[in-house]
């Protein structure tokens, strides 16, 4: 019988992050990276900070960007966030497919910008929610439709570098 992470690394759906490992991974860690297609089909992705609340993922960028206008085109996106970075043990991470919509009102900056800001830049929210606020910057909703895959190595026997073996 084979074990993960001692002789088997090839079937880790034993590893797959639970519910509550993936809410402390987004609520923990600040940067994505979000995947698109380009105007050719290529998928491309770019890494970008959000912001988790309301139940969506939240992120901001200027309107002429590969990325916005490939939300604007096809809105389905996924969203790959990872534990590199944060003081989270072993390497998790999880992918998100999600459905983006882009946002150019007043109503969701004026609410947006603050709580953006205070989440990234604590030391002076004010400050960056003012460079924020330009005319051609949008704000990127996700609703997340399912995550696609997850993975969390603390599952495995030697963080899943093959650290323990039965001999």
């Amino acid at each position: 019988m084979s074990r993960v992470g001692i002789d088997d690394n090839e079937n880790l759906e034993s590893v797959r992050a639970t519910a509550e490992g993936r809410s402390t991974l987004i609520a923990t860690q600040t940067e994505c990276t979000f995947a698109f297609t380009t105007e050719a089909g290529w998928p491309a992705g770019v890494v970008m900070s959000y912001l988790f609340t309301r139940d969506r993922f939240w992120l901001t960028a200027a309107a002429g960007r590969a990325h916005v206008r490939g939300a604007v085109r096809d809105p389905r996106v996924t969203l790959v966030i990872s534990n590199a970075g944060t003081t989270l043990p072993g390497r998790q991470m999880l992918s998100v497919r999600g459905t983006a919509t882009v946002h150019s009102d007043e109503a969701v900056k004026s609410w947006f910008y603050p709580e953006f800001s205070r989440h990234l830049a604590p030391g002076d929210p004010d400050a960056f929610a003012i460079l924020l606020n330009s005319p051609q910057r949008v704000v990127i909703e996700v609703e997340a439709v399912r995550v696609a895959v997850s993975h969390d190595s603390t599952k495995m026997p030697g963080d899943g570098r093959g650290g323990y073996r039965s001999r």
